[in-house]
């Protein structure tokens, strides 16, 4: 027998915390769930914690169904949100050499390159 979307999922697990948002924290995720300018990775991790928000705690493999990803996925980004609210939802600092070109340069460098023009042009 398969759960509709009228029957309730049974619960298996532990019981999970409930996942409540500020005010601010709920315009924040929604403007990072809609905006077409984010990332889409970090639009769908909004998404999975509005989906997730709220005192009743909607089971994960609903909202997993719901958002058409993997329950391991929902699980992550939920845990994440829950111990570092929306600083836990950004992608973290890569391993590797760190840039010896700062942001302010490559900044600068994109500027110019686009509002001056050379002395030899025409």
């Amino acid at each position: 027998m398969t759960a509709s979307a009228d029957v309730p999922v049974p619960r298996r697990g532990p019981k999970l915390e409930p996942l409540l948002l500020s005010p601010d924290e709920r315009v924040v995720l929604e403007r990072w769930a809609r905006r077409p300018s984010s990332a889409q990775a970090v639009a769908l991790r909004a998404r999975i914690v509005l989906a997730c928000a709220g005192a009743d705690v909607p089971p994960i493999v609903v909202v997993a169904r719901e958002l058409r990803i993997a329950a391991d996925t929902v699980r992550k980004w939920r845990r994440r949100f829950l111990a570092a609210r929306l600083d836990g939802l950004v992608d973290e600092p890569r391993p590797g050499r760190p840039p010896t070109i700062s942001v302010d340069q490559v900044e600068a460098v994109v500027i110019s390159t686009l509002e001056e023009i050379p002395k030899n042009a025409t």
